[in-house]
């Protein structure tokens, strides 16, 4: 399959403002994740923004941007924007987002994330990790997958939510927000209006689940730091560091 990494990046973070540009063990954040999605080895790899000193940044240390919008209400509608400008002829067939506040995120997984998409019948893959630690297991802030067991290392998502379920014994999974879209999914996907379970949940994915189209999720082995907040910006500097 042809196959384009697609990076979303804007610097009007709430939380974090600017955090692409953020220095790293001397590099800015978003050429952190531009790198580690280019060893992962799936194709081309094109940073989406709307904001020019992003671009000119990225491109600065080697890697390539596109200009987007700046009224994108989430990154999916930004990368589609992208892919639509970086190949209007349609030969892409599939597309990775992978998030661009994930500086240390080991390519390996990127890698990982595609594989659901062997299977013909899914539409969308994920990426998701058993978790072990209670506190995580009762946090809203933690988005969990449910679904049905295809393996030892797969899931056929069946719903994403905040609360701590399913009920009962047995893993409890934690979805790692990396998508990979084949082409026709994502144009599906822009299209349909924000979903009822999605606006209820905050979690985009369901908009796809509640439109019938299928999720597998790949069970890897380690979360990648999402840098959120001022404190996980220090702790991706501790570990770039090393």
């Amino acid at each position: 399959m042809s196959t384009l990494v697609l990076i979303p990046a804007r610097m009007a973070s709430t939380r974090l403002p600017g955090k692409p540009l953020a220095d790293i063990a001397g590099r800015p954040m978003i050429v952190h994740v531009a790198a580690r999605a280019s060893e992962s080895g799936l194709g081309r790899v094109v940073v989406a923004t709307d904001t020019d000193i992003v671009a000119e940044t990225v491109r600065a240390h080697g890697f390539e941007a596109v200009m987007t919008r700046s009224d994108h209400e989430s990154g999916s509608d930004r990368i589609f924007e992208a892919l639509t400008r970086l190949d209007p002829k349609g030969e892409v067939e599939t597309v990775v987002n992978v998030q661009g506040d994930l500086p240390t995120i080991d390519p390996a997984i990127i890698q990982a994330a595609l594989r659901p998409l062997g299977n013909a019948a899914v539409d969308i893959s994920t990426l998701g990790v058993e978790i072990t630690r209670h506190e995580e297991k009762v946090d809203p802030n933690v988005p969990k997958i449910i679904g049905s067991p295809l393996s030892a290392q797969r899931l056929r998502a069946l719903y994403f939510t905040r609360a701590t379920a399913p009920w009962g014994d047995g893993p409890l999974y934690h979805h790692v927000g990396l998508y990979v879209y084949r082409r026709s999914a994502l144009e599906r996907f822009v299209s349909l209006s924000p979903s009822p379970l999605e606006k209820r949940e905050r979690l985009e994915q369901l908009r796809a689940l509640e439109a019938g189209m299928r999720i597998d999720a790949e069970i890897v082995d380690t979360v990648p730091l999402g840098v959120d907040t001022a404190e996980h910006l220090e702790r991706a500097r501790e570990l770039l560091s090393k």
